[in-house]
């Protein structure tokens, strides 16, 4: 990892700190540098949205709040280093939340909220129309921001009503379209196909203006854009709509076990009975209990 010799001699040398949480702060640094790499982003190219993408991977992943709060405590030493060292002009991790803050599930947005930020897409152009349907995607069918990043038009059954959503592990799972969210695909699709995607892209569904696939930040700072366009005052991540389907649902009386299937959630205990159920009723729950089926 670069500038990891001379941390290391900051960690002992200046801060003094035990050789057990020296090891874990080069332990953590060593996992964000591999997330960091694995998106092409330079360690000191690393801005305070990419960490905080870094830690909400974390926390979706049920790493404990605690264990999460060490790690934070390990990045922000890592940038005062670099910043104390000149190798870097700012400490991008200064803003994070501190760790007796950190939360294990993001905030759950209102529905007026969301559908704020829906209407704070401006479908008159082919962008507003694609972050329309990118909305509509992430709340309507709770995909994770990585699920959508790779999501190819092959994988969308619109007559259906269902997309095939490959998750961790590559493990696929059927998930139900809402009204709305098919509605929302069928006026980007016309535009996306029209797209000069560059070559190895030509089957992702959401695009960048230069015909590459959307990365993790890029939809982070359109969600983000949008919440701020549409007045909410929360910290509003793609986990965080998200995070607001699967609550929705639950409060709205949908099957617990449709809601964690949906989600592609497993455990050892519970992989087995979420098998049995079948895309039809999957498809019921959210048509009876999502609140954008209910209003319209």
């Amino acid at each position: 990892m670069p500038h990891i010799k001379g941390y290391k001699a900051y960690l002992l040398l200046e801060r003094g700190l035990s050789e057990n949480t020296r090891t874990a702060y080069l332990s953590d640094i060593a996992k964000l540098t591999q997330w960091l790499e694995s998106r092409g982003i330079p360690q000191t190219d690393a801005s305070a949205d990419d960490l905080r993408l870094f830690l909400d991977e974390l926390c979706d992943l049920g790493i404990a709040p605690a264990s999460t709060a060490r790690i934070l405590a390990g990045i922000r030493s890592f940038y005062s280093y670099l910043e104390l060292e000149k190798i870097i002009p700012s400490n991008p991790a200064a803003l994070l939340d501190t760790p007796s803050r950190i939360r294990r599930l993001p905030p759950v947005l209102s529905l007026d909220e969301i559908e704020r930020m829906i209407a704070a897409c401006d479908t008159a152009s082919p962008l507003g129309i694609r972050n329309r349907a990118i909305i509509e995607m992430l709340y309507g069918s709770g995909l994770r921001v990585s699920e959508l990043c790779n999501l190819s038009l092959g994988q969308l059954h619109l007559d259906e009503g269902i997309v095939l959503v490959e998750g961790k592990g590559s493990k696929q799972r059927l998930v139900p379209l809402s009204a709305t969210a098919i509605d929302a695909l069928r006026d980007y699709i016309p535009d996306r196909l029209k797209a000069d995607t560059k070559p190895g892209e030509e089957g992702i569904l959401f695009l960048n203006i230069r015909g590459r696939r959307l990365t993790r930040v890029m939809i982070f700072l359109i969600v983000r854009q949008l919440a701020e366009a549409a007045g909410v005052a929360k910290t509003v991540s793609p986990h965080t709509l998200r995070h607001s389907f699967a609550t929705h649902l639950l409060e709205g009386g949908a099957n617990l076990r449709a809601i964690q299937q949906m989600l592609g959630h497993e455990s050892i205990a519970t992989t087995e009975i979420y098998l049995h159920l079948d895309t039809t009723l999957l498809r019921e729950e959210i048509l009876l209990h999502h609140p954008r089926n209910i209003r319209n």
